[in-house]
């Protein structure tokens, strides 16, 4: 077993070195809080089933609050942070990001553990990962190390998040802005594949897309006319809710699929097959479940790797809402 376990590091050491950027490979280490925290997984893990048990839209949640936080400066759970002007008040995050009751209870628990020792920053790396296998989705090692930053900007998320209503041209921009390129782009994408939208988020597809007064017309009808069903054109409808896909409690290439079929929910999904090079990678994917899950874990270590703090830099925080 042990021989098992350090093949599978060294395999894990050589990804790195081959696929990621060697900043990322020497800030950040697997087996980081190995002595500090051994409980780490174990604890992580039940605190995110528990919260999924409780509430089927959590893995998405989780998912998101990752992605989130390591677009907006980088992942240092700065995204965590309360007060006025912060990220959480960030147009993509007010009345919409969701999950931060778990991620307390998740760190009191490991405080009782391991007081003053894991990062709310690498708590969301691992939360992220923890709701992906949960739901059915590959296990990637998480490189770990991060600390959490100071400061938290609303300004910062409005300008750095990508959105629902952008072009595939402008969300590949802030992608690459980041270190990432049009591959993490639809890999990153596929987490669509968990969860639901509000009807805001893709209403004017439904009614009037781009000021036309008329619907979108790459939605495939049949679609459209359960959405307009769904989310009716007036103002009560605008926080209801759709489902990225059929499986939306179910980590799986079925958005890949539907995307196939002119079944993307939000604009940004189904602009994806408007690049010839997008369109091969999400056709790839639809047809071959396994490389998705493959490609999906290593572009979240890439994304994880977004502007850490390390060493001396920031700080472990006690609480996560608040600084030290």
């Amino acid at each position: 077993m042990k021989h098992n376990n350090s093949y599978k590091l060294s395999f894990v050491h050589l990804l790195c070195v081959l696929l990621l950027t060697p900043l990322i490979c020497s800030q950040l280490d697997y087996r980081f809080y190995d002595d500090s925290c051994p409980n780490l997984t174990r604890i992580v893990r039940y605190g995110v089933w528990s919260a999924m048990s409780n509430d089927t839209r959590m893995a998405a949640s989780l998912l998101r609050l990752h992605f989130h936080d390591c677009f907006v400066n980088g992942c240092d759970g700065s995204l965590l942070l309360d007060g006025e002007n912060v990220e959480k008040n960030g147009l993509a995050n007010r009345n919409s990001a969701r999950g931060f009751e778990a991620i307390d209870n998740i760190k009191a628990n490991l405080e009782k553990a391991c007081p003053a020792t894991v990062s709310c920053a690498d708590i969301l790396a691992i939360v992220a990962r923890e709701a992906v296998y949960l739901t059915g989705g590959p296990f990637w090692n998480v490189p770990l190390g991060r600390r959490d930053g100071l400061t938290s900007s609303q300004n910062a998320a409005n300008q750095q998040l990508p959105s629902p209503f952008e072009s595939l041209e402008n969300i590949t921009a802030k992608f690459t802005s980041k270190g990432l390129d049009l591959k993490d782009v639809v890999v990153l994408s596929g987490g669509h594949t968990l969860g639901f939208a509000q009807c805001f988020t893709f209403k004017t597809r439904l009614f009037n897309f781009s000021g036309s007064g008329k619907p979108d017309p790459a939605l495939d009808t049949s679609f459209l006319q359960s959405l307009q069903n769904a989310c009716p054109d007036q103002a009560d409808s605008d926080t209801k809710l759709a489902p990225f896909d059929s499986t939306s409690s179910k980590f799986d290439n079925v958005y890949y699929n539907l995307l196939m079929n002119n079944a993307g929910l939000l604009q940004s999904d189904q602009a994806l097959m408007g690049d010839n090079t997008a369109a091969s990678l999400v056709s790839y994917y639809s047809k071959f479940p396994y490389m998705f899950s493959k490609d999906f874990g290593v572009s979240m270590v890439k994304m994880g790797g977004i502007g850490v703090l390390t060493r001396q830099d920031g700080e472990i925080r006690k609480n996560c809402r608040v600084n030290n």
